[in-house]
């Protein structure tokens, strides 16, 4: 088995490597350039999904070419990204509209799941 790649393998790597390098630094640059918690939360969350998409791409890519075959399981790392960064963003969310509950600031009042009667 050869292990040297060709350009054709080796060019698109590169690029999605360097395209997920841009956008966590879009993700930090957001990170700073927002003024409160809640906004702050969006451009990480965002980067670091597109970013690691990238890199299993690139991953498969690579690897598949190394071994002359379908190589996968790299979008698994993707996949539960994918399920659990709306999870905990969703959470830390409530926890920080909670902690600002909590202090009295003015937050929007909390939603109830129950109807009332005059709802129905």
């Amino acid at each position: 088995m050869n292990a040297d790649l060709s350009l054709w393998i080796e060019v698109p790597v590169a690029i999605l490597l360097v395209l997920s390098g841009v956008f966590t630094l879009l993700g930090a640059t957001g990170l700073l350039r927002m003024k409160d918690y809640f906004q702050r939360m969006h451009p990480p969350a965002l980067a670091s999904t597109i970013g690691a998409w990238c890199v299993a791409l690139a991953s498969i890519i690579c690897f598949s070419a190394l071994k002359s075959g379908p190589v996968v399981h790299a979008w698994l790392i993707p996949v539960l990204l994918a399920i659990t960064v709306p999870v905990t963003t969703l959470l830390l969310a409530r926890a920080a509209l909670f902690r600002k509950r909590m202090a009295g600031d003015d937050v929007p009042a909390e939603v109830s799941s129950r109807r009332t009667e005059s709802g129905r």
